[in-house]
């Protein structure tokens, strides 16, 4: 029987009521929830394919696989993008949550992720059974095969990139043992320090071309906004994609026809991506400003929708500290050990609400 381990967020519940009692009330800078509004293209593509009776195909429709594979060779420099090797998930959580038992990891198997990461890598390996591994040197695990490798880049928590070298070495090491490399890429368009351009792992300078072996996992709940709809995709290597595709099929884990309809509308259009970059763009700047200004030093942060900063104190008194100025933050220790000393900012509040934050700073 697995064990899970206690949800985090539950911990921050006596810090947001201190941030809520803030005469000018919270500033939640604590999740990286999207708050503007879903673009209008693509609420109309929903309404549109509302009249939706029959059951919708787990394979996505052409439209929609075509959609995202046109969106990886346009926006991910992935050429020749095989929208054959497109599969649609009921948001990307889902699929980190389920994917290695979807890969048939198990008892025995492990499953490797970074030792500051989003805490579902290690909840996807409780629920298969499988060990979870936090490690950033590959070179530490010594001998082990994994089952499967996680990366994120840009990460959650830390914004932090890594380079398409970083990469090749991560999907030569996991090839030479038989592993498979999954790619968590759904901030892979809000890279913000032109020297650190974020890369996916299906790019040809990290796997020469062939995605053997190799997933990589995207969303439209940041780019698009459209995290109520609950959509995404994997791509990668087809082999591994028709095998999750067969087990979807049987599990009935299909994304609705309609917001399929959606999904494609999204993955056509920049534009919209290109605006919302540009808001988040400026909240970026007029909050790291703020927090620098208050004393806090910003690490890494080169790419995503957050800030990762410190005062070199524990994160829980940054917590209460910022909570009694109505601000509240994500305490780095949810990510891992090594976040005990750091917060998370994400500046995916209103303006209106960031102004707030900043004015209190």
């Amino acid at each position: 029987m697995f064990t899970l381990p206690d949800f985090p967020w539950d911990r921050l519940a006596p810090y947001k009521e201190r941030a809520l009692a803030h005469p000018g009330g919270i500033a939640d800078l604590s999740v990286g929830t999207p708050v503007d509004p879903t673009p209008e293209p693509i609420r109309a593509a929903l309404a549109g394919a509302a009249d939706a009776p029959g059951y919708p195909q787990t394979y996505g429709t052409p439209r929609l696989r075509e959609a995202a594979a046109g969106w990886l060779r346009r926006r991910a420099g992935v050429p020749g993008a095989d929208p054959d090797a497109v599969l649609p998930v009921i948001g990307t959580k889902e699929l980190v949550a389920w994917l290695p038992t979807l890969l048939g990891a198990g008892p025995g198997d492990r499953v490797v992720f970074p030792e500051l990461a989003y805490p579902t890598y290690d909840v996807g390996a409780r629920l298969a059974g499988a060990t979870p591994v936090a490690a950033d040197g590959l070179l530490s695990l010594g001998p082990v095969r994994p089952k499967i490798v996680w990366v994120n880049s840009p990460s959650n928590p830390t914004g932090k990139v890594l380079p398409a070298e970083h990469l090749r070495k991560v999907v030569a090491w996991a090839r030479g043992r038989g592993a498979i490399v999954v790619s968590d890429e759904c901030y892979l368009e809000f890279g913000w320090e032109d020297a650190s351009p974020p890369v996916s792992i299906l790019h040809p300078d990290v796997c020469d071309g062939s995605h053997e072996g190799l997933l990589a996992v995207n969303s439209l709940s940041k780019r698009s906004n459209m995290a109520g709809y609950r959509a995404g995709f994997v791509t990668g290597d087809l082999a591994l994609v028709k095998r999750l595709l067969e087990v979807r099929k049987h599990a009935g884990m299909i994304v609705p026809g309609p917001v399929q309809a959606a999904m494609a509308v999204a993955f056509d259009d920049d534009a919209h991506v290109d605006e919302q970059r540009e808001r988040y763009a400026r909240r970026r700047a007029a909050l790291r400003t703020a927090f620098e200004k208050h004393g806090f030093r910003i690490d890494h942060s080169e790419a995503s929708l957050y800030l990762w900063a410190t005062r070199d104190e524990p994160c829980w008194d940054t917590v209460a500290h910022l909570a009694s100025l109505g601000i509240l933050v994500g305490p780095g220790e949810f990510y891992g050990p090594a976040g005990a000393r750091h917060i998370r900012i994400a500046f995916t509040a209103t303006d209106e609400r960031v102004a707030a934050a900043v004015e209190r700073l």
